[in-house]
């Protein structure tokens, strides 16, 4: 095996340089599954795997511009613009996800940041479905201080703000915000209590320093974020993304093992772009240290593997769901 170049492997650090990062990604690949699938272990059970739900509570008519997105407004994608969901159908739809197994429940409307009257409906949301004793997170755009501690004051678990790529990138993805909105939303929820649910995505053109980029933006932060979603691009026709080249597998588990080194204690998350994914592609993104997924064939207005596919290949695997926090 190749010798590792950091002196203590699996120790929580936050001085992580881009230098060290950059030769995660260059080990063998072999080796850096053998450190990553090692630091896993010091923190997690190797075989459990977190399910998560994800719902869009307000689907289209986003005024932002992200290149990937096929909710915003500035693109024909043929999604169509919804209001918000009535606090009933979402509660209904947690418990179907709860009966489905699913112990972590995520709610997304597709906003540049929610109106005070909108949030009041989303914190009525949170309260409801965390008494069905399921973990909450919501992605809501852009928030204010006040604004976090109202979702705070709710019992909301987790927040969902990706940066999406590294800051250098990050102009050539969206132009209607700044890298900078997005870390000050962070550092909002942050302050209110808020655990921060953030990552980003690959195969929008970027290139390996850009993913190096931004896995340093997030394991330099004072407090990591609790919940790291890789996500695999899911090109959509009608948005400027759409056409972009889809990198190789293996670039996507790399971008896995580098995050659970960085971030020894943090939850990866396997996102988007599963049903592109072979279960041999799922089993190595899991020995790189991914330990959620999203279940359901639906994610936001996009395709997710089936229930069914997801259980025959968590038993192939001998993988088993991980329970509730208590």
């Amino acid at each position: 095996m190749a010798e590792c170049c950091f002196v203590d492997v699996g120790a929580t650090r936050h001085d992580w340089t881009r230098a060290e990062i950059g030769a995660l990604f260059d080990m063998p690949l072999l080796d850096l599954l053998f450190e990553a699938q090692t630091i896993h272990r010091r923190y997690f059970k190797p075989n459990q795997v977190q399910l998560s739900t994800l719902l869009s509570i307000k689907t289209g008519g986003c005024p932002e511009n992200c290149g990937y997105c096929s909710q915003s407004a500035h693109f024909d994608s043929g999604v169509k613009s919804e209001k918000l969901m009535p606090l009933e159908a979402v509660v209904a739809d947690a418990a179907r996800a709860k009966a489905a197994g699913a112990t972590r429940y995520c709610m997304a409307a597709a906003w540049r940041n929610p109106r005070d009257t909108d949030l009041d409906r989303v914190c009525a949301m949170v309260r409801e479905v965390r008494k069905l004793g399921l973990e909450t997170c919501v992605t809501l755009g852009m928030l204010t201080a006040e604004q976090s501690a109202r979702l705070k004051e709710a019992g909301l678990d987790y927040y969902n703000h990706n940066i999406d790529t590294s800051e250098e990138y990050y102009p050539k993805v969206v132009t209607t915000r700044t890298y900078a909105d997005r870390l000050e939303t962070l550092a909002n929820v942050r302050d209110a209590g808020i655990k921060v649910c953030c990552g980003g995505i690959i195969g929008m053109g970027e290139t390996r320093e850009d993913r190096v980029g931004m896995l340093l933006t997030l394991a330099t932060m004072p407090t990591h974020p609790e919940s790291v979603p890789i996500n695999l691009l899911a090109r959509t026709k009608g948005t400027p993304l759409g056409n972009s080249e889809r990198p190789e597998i293996f670039e996507l588990v790399r971008t896995i093992a580098a995050a659970r080194i960085t971030m020894p204690q943090s939850m990866v998350r396997l996102s988007a772009g599963r049903e592109t994914l072979t279960d041999e592609a799922h089993a190595l993104c899991f020995m790189a240290g991914a330990n959620s997924v999203f279940v359901g064939n639906k994610l936001l207005t996009t395709a997710n593997p089936e229930l069914d596919r997801d259980r025959k290949l968590f038993s192939l695997l001998k993988m088993e769901p991980m329970p509730p926090e208590e």
